[in-house]
């Protein structure tokens, strides 16, 4: 049985390391790394050095999480504007 979880090598600043996510993580950082015009190592070196805490692989995960889920509310979400200026013209 073919494991979910697969184990790429990564340059994260300067320094080679090993990273275990599942396929689907994998294509969301490589979505997110094209859309914001930068590396995929660029990308793991800046989820690295914004982690508080935890690995390397459970950052990026919250980090592909997020990134969706915030993609997924979309413009309108928490954004009240719109909202206010058509309660005026009642």
């Amino acid at each position: 049985m073919k494991s979910p979880v697969v184990k790429r090598s990564i340059v994260v600043a300067s320094h080679k390391t090993s990273v275990s996510l599942e396929e689907a993580f994998w294509n969301g950082m490589k979505e997110i790394s094209s859309a914001r015009n930068m590396t995929l190592s660029e990308l793991v070196g800046e989820i690295d050095g914004n982690r508080q805490q935890g690995n390397l692989s459970s950052a990026i995960r919250l980090f592909v999480l997020d990134y969706f889920r915030s993609r997924a509310s979309g413009p309108l979400h928490g954004d009240t504007s719109r909202h206010r200026s058509e309660e005026h013209r009642q």
